[in-house]
Formats: structure tokens, C-alpha cells, sequence
């Protein structure tokens, strides 16, 4: 491999460990009311040359509205590494739910990459529908189109390379606007899956997300981040707590922080 790669770090700042597979699986089994928690993630790109925020969380007060613990602030996570978020240039995305677009305006300076789609769903016409408007807070939209104003939005259509080597993919399904992040690593073409699939079993299992506003593109979407993946050993669900297990923290003292730039240890899981 030539050019630029990267060092990803995922940031756990919150949890829910009161979730069941009922709330996890379209289909979730004769198992449904077994527990099966959820770890919330922002992730960091570190080259030589740059610093890119993946997603931006949400903080105590949302958390607190909706019922998760939330054990540090999304920006009290980034400085637990050294990053003040106020000197971050490049913020990517995913989509807009409130547990990855909450805390925008800590990053004042920072250039936010969103899908088009993305922003056109979360300030349209399906916002009218309280099923689909649940996962969206109004705040945090206000806060992207501010960024919008200021000309701090970079829209993305589909597929686009934003940095050498770190290319956003539009894989709709969870929402209509998702996108997930191909970065290249050290062990090769990772894909950072964010919520095309939360955990492990949603692509690998083909058994989608309880919140899915198409299931015909989810399933495209599954096929899709294996496309870019160098191998299924490359692709990072948004959500899993095992991405903790078989992934290594980056010291004793951050056990929140892991890297994921290395091949994961299954036998850890």
C-alpha cells in the first residue's frame, strides 16, 4: 500500500445496558428478551498530517432525557486523548440521530461532512412522522444548519473522498442518509460501518436493525461495506460492546479508548 494511512480510535462515552435482542434485531429469535447492551462510540483518524472527528455523540443533558449513562461528555472523551475539540478542522457525520450529531457547537471550528440525503430527510417532510422524527433531536439540526450559514458544511452525494486515503459511502437504510467511512490502516482498507450496522450479528446475520427506514437498502447496504473492506475482519459495527473485547485499548489507563487500526482477536470475544 502507498500513501497516507491512519491510526482510528474508538471513543466509548456512553452505555445502555438495559437492552434486549427484541430491541436490537428486526428479528430478534426465541431470544428476544435476552440482554444485549449497547456501547455508544465517537471514533478519531490520526495521520502525520491530520486529525478527522468521526461523529460527535451527545452529551449529559440529552442523555439524561433519554434515559442512557452517559459517563463523559463527548468532548471530555477527546480531551481523555489530548484533542481539544475547538482546534478540530474536520468532522465527519454519519447521519443526524441524536447519538451522532448531539454536540456540534463544540466544535466551532470544525468543517462538517454530511450527506445530502441525510439533510434533507431530518429537515423534511418524514420529520412529520414521530416514528421516524423519535431518533432526531430538533436541537442538534438547528446546530447543523448554523454550520450551514456559516458555510462550514461540506455536502457529500454518494461516494467522495474528503482526506487522502478516507473516502465517505452513502449505505441508506438505517436512515436515509447514512454513510459509512472507508480509511486505509496499516492492516489494510478498514470500514468504520458507524449505524449500517450496529452490532456484529445486523450484517453478518443479515438481520437488520429494529430502526430501519428501508430494509430493501440495508440489505444492499450489509453488501456494500463488504465490498469496501479489505476482508469482514476490516468492517466495525457502530454500536457493539465486543469491539471492546477484541480490539486493545490504547493503555491501562484509557481503557475507553481502542484502537482499531489492528487485527482484532476473536478468541477475546
Amino acid at each position: 500500500m502507498t500513501g497516507e494511512t491512519y491510526e482510528i480510535l474508538a471513543l466509548k462515552y456512553a452505555d445502555l445496558n438495559n437492552r434486549t435482542r427484541a430491541d436490537n434485531f428486526l428479528d430478534p429469535g426465541d431470544d428476544h428478551d435476552s440482554l444485549m447492551p449497547m456501547d455508544y462510540f465517537l471514533w478519531v483518524l490520526k495521520s502525520d498530517r491530520r486529525t478527522i472527528v468521526v461523529d460527535t455523540g451527545f452529551d449529559k443533558i440529552e442523555g439524561a432525557r433519554r434515559g442512557r449513562d452517559v459517563m463523559m461528555n463527548p468532548t471530555e472523551a477527546l480531551t481523555s486523548i489530548g484533542i481539544d475539540s475547538r482546534s478540530i478542522e474536520d468532522v465527519v457525520i454519519t447521519h443526524m440521530h441524536y447519538d451522532h450529531a448531539g454536540t456540534l457547537g463544540d466544535f466551532p471550528n470544525a468543517r462538517v461532512y454530511v450527506q445530502d440525503s441525510e439533510v434533507q430527510f431530518c429537515t423534511g417532510r418524514a420529520m412529520l412522522d414521530g416514528s421516524e422524527r423519535m431518533a432526531y433531536t430538533a436541537d442538534h439540526v438547528k446546530d447543523l444548519i448554523d454550520k450551514v450559514f456559516n458555510e462550514q458544511v461540506s455536502f457529500i452525494d454518494g461516494d467522495e473522498e474528503i482526506a487522502p486515503n478516507v473516502s465517505l459511502h452513502r449505505v441508506p437504510g438505517h436512515t436515509a442518509g447514512m454513510q459509512c467511512l472507508r480509511v486505509k490502516t496499516k492492516r489494510g482498507w478498514t470500514v468504520l460501518a458507524s449505524d449500517a450496522a450496529h452490532y456484529f450479528e445486523n450484517w453478518k446475520d443479515r438481520n437488520p436493525f429494529s430502526i430501519c427506514w428501508s430494509m430493501d437498502d440495508m440489505f444492499k447496504s450489509f453488501d456494500r461495506i463488504e465490498e469496501l473492506a479489505d476482508s469482514a475482519e476490516h468492517v466495525v459495527p457502530g454500536h457493539d460492546p465486543i469491539v471492546r473485547s477484541i480490539y486493545p485499548a490504547v493503555s491501562r489507563d484509557l481503557p475507553l479508548v481502542t484502537r482499531l487500526d489492528v487485527m482484532p482477536d476473536w478468541t477475546l470475544a
